[in-house]
């Protein structure tokens, strides 16, 4: 249905591309609050800076902030340059999901569970932990692969999750220190859900070399903690998009 027309394809895009600004400004919003305790339904959206309420035309996503070169309206602080870069990621997660699914369930599914996870890895990003609540939202969509996925999902939920715990478990005593958060373990169960054991092991696999280039990018010292939530999810996307076909490829070569 999607691909009707190219003036209706272009427009579907387009579309996406708008939605995914929108919400990628609202992960935002939501990260920035989760991380410090404040409620995302009660009181205004304002400056980290200053506090000053935020008017309508503060909060157009991209626009303002390029309208206002990168700078706060009223104290004139600089606005970090990861609002607008979490937006347009989003806006190009809204177009690579129609891009990869049409005007399908699937699509309907992985458009929510990215603004959780996505919103999650912010949230990581910022306090080292990944929130349980967006966790569970993101698990419970797994339910629209229900009733025909529902063996690919559950086995994918433990096949790769429970193996890598009982490692963690055994290196954290060999040790002495934790060396994987729970919250990223929970993290992998959940991405399993939605993609099965095999498409889940090489999404551990991708993660661990993304987490080596964001731990050198945020130039962590050996052994020192990082946030590795987001290199899951970025793995999450790559695999949402080529890992059926990685898997395949894999498994022609034997």
């Amino acid at each position: 249905m999607m691909y009707l027309t190219p003036f209706f394809t272009i427009y579907i895009l387009l579309v996406a591309a708008l939605l995914g600004l929108i919400f990628g400004s609202f992960c935002n919003a939501w990260a920035w609050r989760l991380a410090r305790g404040e409620s995302i339904v009660h009181g205004r959206s304002h400056c980290a800076a200053c506090g000053h309420t935020l008017a309508p035309r503060d909060l157009i996503p991209l626009v303002s902030w390029l309208t206002l070169r990168g700078k706060c309206r009223y104290c004139g602080q600089a606005i970090s340059p990861r609002y607008p870069a979490v937006e347009l990621i989003s806006a190009l997660y809204f177009v690579s999901v129609l891009l990869r699914f049409g005007l399908t369930v699937d699509a309907l599914r992985f458009l929510p569970v990215g603004c959780l996870l996505l919103t999650a890895a912010l949230v990581d990003l910022d306090t080292m932990e990944l929130p349980n609540g967006l966790l569970a939202a993101a698990a419970l969509l797994s339910l629209l692969r229900f009733p025909h996925d529902w063996k690919s999902a559950l086995l994918g939920a433990v096949a790769v999750s429970l193996p890598l715990l009982a490692v963690v478990l055994l290196a954290d005593k060999l040790l002495g220190r934790e060396t994987m958060g729970g919250g990223d373990i929970k993290l992998i169960a959940v991405l399993g859900l939605h993609f099965g054991p095999l498409q889940t092991l090489f999404l551990l696999i991708l993660a661990c070399l993304l987490g080596l280039l964001l731990g050198a990018a945020m130039k962590k010292k050996k052994d020192a903690p990082f946030p590795f939530g987001p290199a899951l999810v970025m793995a999450g996307w790559i695999t949402m998009l080529a890992g059926k076909t990685a898997v395949v490829w894999y498994l022609g070569l034997f």
